[in-house]
């Protein structure tokens, strides 16, 4: 994990993931996709890792957006297979089958933000600022921020956000429900890991079914996804760790769960 532009560390089945470009508070180029697919496969892949936070370096920005000097010398056709870039990446970590925390710590505009809202979900400092500021520079979002932003916080507000190009403060985008704390600046990692480390100490496999059940359940309709919910409910019970999980609390002792 970890690369030229990201730094990657695990500790206590928490992983963290730390865009490192504060010279240009911690942009989004190629490369830094190419690296956030990279490190989030890896995520996946390793049994050990159970939850991930993500965030940038510094005390200014998440990501304050793309990378303005990279896109200006994009052709039309070099412009779409980026946003194709983009839209992989950051649906690879939506599909993620566990947790993904943004630990938003300033600035998340533009592909910033976009990188925020496919996370599970984000905690912000009191300093943050939330947009999509693409209309100021003639663009739409390019990597899904017209999609999710308005299944989150709905049509009316993401409208607005989009076609003004306002950012929201953090109590707004609390608010707004598009983010789920606000916290001060220096409790923001702490805030994330303690979240995470709770996360962390559940089933694994059925917090993997949970975020299936909850991501493609959304993109049906309640009956679809109540199907799925009923399908996933039933696998649960092939697992050891339900046996666990229900041995544990007739025998009123914590669970050790092996994601099996």
């Amino acid at each position: 994990m970890g690369g030229k532009y990201l730094l990657c560390e695990t500790r206590d089945a928490v992983a963290r993931v730390t865009i490192n470009r504060p010279e240009k508070l911690n942009a989004i180029n190629r490369e830094v996709f190419f690296e956030l697919r990279d490190s989030f496969a890896a995520i996946e892949a390793d049994d050990a890792v159970r939850a991930a936070i993500l965030t940038g370096s510094g005390e200014k920005a998440f990501a304050a957006g793309a990378d303005i000097a990279e896109l200006a010398r994009l052709s039309p056709t070099e412009a779409r297979e980026l946003s194709a870039l983009g839209q992989s990446v950051m649906e690879g970590i939506a599909r993620l089958r566990k947790p993904v925390i943004a630990a938003v710590n300033g600035y998340a505009l533009g592909g910033g933000l976009e990188l925020a809202l496919c996370c599970h979900f984000r905690i912000a400092s009191r300093n943050a600022r939330l947009g999509l500021p693409e209309v100021t520079l003639g663009l739409i979002p390019g990597y899904a921020g017209t999609q999710r932003l308005p299944r989150l916080v709905g049509r009316g507000r993401a409208m607005e956000m989009v076609l003004t190009g306002a950012a929201l403060r953090a109590e707004e985008a609390l608010q707004a429900g598009l983010v789920n704390r606000v916290v001060e600046l220096e409790e923001l990692i702490p805030t994330c890991e303690g979240i995470a480390g709770t996360i962390a100490s559940r089933g694994p496999v059925a917090v993997g079914f949970a975020i299936d059940a909850i991501n493609r359940g959304l993109d049906g309709t309640l009956e679809e996804g109540s199907w799925l919910e009923q399908a996933l409910f039933g696998l649960l019970w092939t697992t050891e760790d339900m046996r666990e999980g229900c041995a544990a609390f007739l025998e009123k002792r914590a669970a050790r769960f092996k994601g099996r």
